[in-house]
């Protein structure tokens, strides 16, 4: 890995070696070039409450396309489950791709995203950073586009459902120096409906930053559920983008856990472009130790008759910092919106900070808007209930943690990914 000792512009042959390297088409290529190209003239994107020009997210990964010298057991992070829709990454290598013949036989496509541009090079282009998110637009999503390094693509064709979720675990191979940058793109075709699930996780302990962009495009009248659990490493420093885009009446709906260990920002953003569309964001996180996360969640209404919901909660620990920016923002001419959101925010130590900062942006009148946001701690109320009838205080504490995730946990559709999702809460709360 390489840290930025010189201009980025600087790097365009190993970066054009690295392309080629991969076979990538030529589209690609000029698409990095562009991008490598623009980094130095853009700026960070504005997260509020938070200062972070400092954080380590433009760290230079490994260029030469060599394998890296120590892979990942990958048996500790998943169950084994050979019929399931699934795709396990380790660094930068896939390790396992599944997907059933009915699915192939209706022409999904759920594989590694270099096998994607080799194979349906077309299909990526009409979306790979053109429509959620474009290349240029901060300095974190330029050098994302430039040195892209390992990723997903998901597309499901025109009316068709998909039944079982399709799953993907990703986990960063930090044995090694390696700065983990990630793509996944998520298109969703013409009344097409699916559940996608993710979990990110860390192996190892070396200090590496981690730059991940997630877009879901959903074309008229697509359905897509989409669920994470996050779950990188105390010396990874993150920087996830998640980017949806709606067309006509189209919806997204997301559920989130960002479990990680180390700084993190989380960027929510979904645009309701169609009219008619909707998005419906529930996000959980907890923050432990002395770490800083930061959940950025931000919903524009564009099209007419669009719905936007932010749902946030989160438990902060020790000497931890969590802030929610919860933004609703109705364009003009967006008539008959609705955009409502709620941040709350449990500190369970004196020295923990928390901050929900919920924002209305409307430029419209002929609309709904509101929100709600809290900053405290256990209710006293429910915990005189739950220990006047046996239970031990500190059960009696989860319990009501637990309560107030719950809403995320139970919008996931895989029973074991709830499962591990309240196992994370229970380990990092027995931590203490």
């Amino acid at each position: 890995m390489v840290t930025k000792e010189k201009q980025y512009v600087d790097y365009a042959d190993a970066l054009t070696a690295f392309s080629t390297g991969l076979g990538e088409p030529e589209w690609m290529l000029q698409l990095r070039l562009e991008a490598l190209n623009s980094i130095e003239k853009l700026d960070l994107p504005i997260i509020e409450r938070l200062r972070y020009n400092r954080w380590p997210l433009f760290q230079v990964p490994n260029l030469t396309g060599a394998p890296a010298a120590k892979s990942v057991d990958i048996t500790q992070f998943m169950e084994d489950k050979a019929d399931a829709a699934r795709v396990v990454q380790a660094g930068n290598d896939t390790l396992i791709e599944t997907l059933p013949e009915s699915l192939k036989e209706k022409g999904v496509i759920f594989t590694d995203i270099q096998t994607a541009l080799k194979e349906h090079s077309e299909l990526v282009q009409e979306a790979y950073m053109q429509i959620a998110v474009k290349p240029q637009k901060n300095k974190i999503s330029a050098f994302h586009a430039a040195f892209m390094n390992s990723g997903l693509f998901l597309y499901v064709p025109k009316n068709v459902v998909v039944d079982e979720p399709l799953e993907a675990i990703f986990i960063q191979n930090s044995l090694v120096e390696d700065s983990f940058i990630k793509h996944v793109l998520v298109y969703a075709d013409v009344n097409s409906s699916f559940n996608y699930v993710e979990r990110f996780f860390t192996a190892g302990q070396e200090k590496n930053a981690a730059n991940i962009l997630v877009e879901v495009v959903a074309k008229q009248g697509a359905q897509v559920k989409f669920s994470a659990v996050d779950q990188l490493g105390e010396n990874t420093t993150t920087y996830f983008n998640r980017a949806g885009h709606t067309f006509r009446d189209a919806s997204i709906d997301w559920a989130i856990g960002v479990m990680n260990n180390g700084s993190t920002i989380a960027d929510l953003d979904t645009n309701l472009v169609g009219d008619g569309s909707s998005s419906d964001l529930k996000a959980v996180g907890i923050s432990s130790g002395k770490q800083t996360q930061v959940i950025d969640s931000n919903v524009v209404s564009y099209g007419k008759s669009t719905v936007g919901n932010i749902y946030q909660h989160g438990v902060i620990l020790d000497r931890a910092t969590l802030t929610f920016n919860g933004i609703g923002h109705i364009i003009k001419g967006a008539k008959g919106s609705d955009a409502q959101q709620e941040s709350r925010v449990l500190m369970l130590s004196d020295k923990a900070r928390g901050d929900a900062n919920p924002i209305l942006l409307i430029d419209e009148n002929e609309v709904t808007a509101g929100h709600a946001a809290s900053v405290g701690r256990v209710d006293p109320e429910e915990m005189y209930y739950l220990m006047s009838r046996g239970i031990e205080k500190t059960e009696a504490e989860r319990l009501v943690i637990r309560g107030f995730l719950g809403s995320v946990i139970s919008a996931i559709p895989l029973k074991s990914i709830r499962d591990e999702l309240v196992e994370t809460i229970e380990r990092k709360l027995t931590s203490r």
